[in-house]
């Protein structure tokens, strides 16, 4: 989608912005620095909440973000169907925010992952996933302390229920997430939070070199191509 514009937020403690600004561009679309503090989303067509550590991670994992002035116009306007992805802290914004259900909790494990991880695709009908084929694997990377997706019961089922497990870990599980759950998305399908790092797959050369991989390197790209075309759909 020619002319498209994509927020990116950046919070104090975001560190994935620029990246995620990056991938925005190398996708086709022009990407809009947003700050914590803005009151409007400056007309975008879609919003990245990128990783990092939100106001330092001060009582929770996106715990403080969630009450950021511009996350009242992201609430707001995600409602009314913007597209909305949320990056590893992002991921914890929405679901502080309530966007998503359940919640990230501290690895299993106690320690910091970081490491390229694979995931199976297990929902393409979201405005972040239709340019990725069902039951494909990709490899992006994962960074996390605080990683492990939690939920009761009932939502658990619900979520597979319905069809909103958009991504799984494929080949282990790095931090202990119920159901093996490495993303999410909402009933519409327009919000969609995950654990791993899209934005650093964007470029050949950086990913698992193997027969049988074109991509390599490449598979995150898919995510912000998928909601260009999501847009054009609109």
């Amino acid at each position: 989608m020619n002319g498209a514009r994509i927020g990116v937020v950046t919070f104090p403690g975001s560190l994935d912005d620029r990246d995620a600004q990056r991938a925005v561009r190398l996708a086709g679309a022009e990407p809009v620095a947003l700050w914590h503090a803005d009151e409007d989303l400056r007309g975008v067509d879609a919003v990245v909440l990128p990783g990092g550590f939100s106001y330092g991670d001060y009582l929770r994992c996106g715990a403080i973000a969630r009450f950021a002035p511009v996350m009242g116009e992201v609430v707001a306007a995600a409602e009314t169907g913007l597209p909305v992805l949320g990056i590893c802290n992002g991921f914890q914004i929405l679901c502080e925010a309530h966007l998503l259900p359940g919640a990230l909790i501290r690895n299993d494990h106690q320690l910091f992952v970081c490491r390229d991880q694979d995931l199976r695709v297990t929902s393409t009908s979201t405005a972040w996933t239709s340019d990725l084929e069902l039951g494909e694997v990709i490899t992006v990377p994962l960074k996390n302390g605080e990683g492990g997706y939690v939920a009761d019961e009932d939502t658990l089922d619900r979520l597979e229920g319905e069809g909103r497990v958009v991504f799984r870990y494929e080949g282990g599980n790095p931090n202990g997430s119920l159901r093996d759950i490495a993303g999410i998305a909402n009933a519409r399908g327009n919000v969609v939070g995950l654990m791993p790092h899209p934005e650093h797959a964007v470029v050949p050369g950086f990913g698992p070199d193997e027969p049988g991989r074109p991509r390599a390197g490449t598979d995150g790209l898919r995510l912000f191509t998928s909601v260009l075309g999501s847009l054009v759909s609109r």
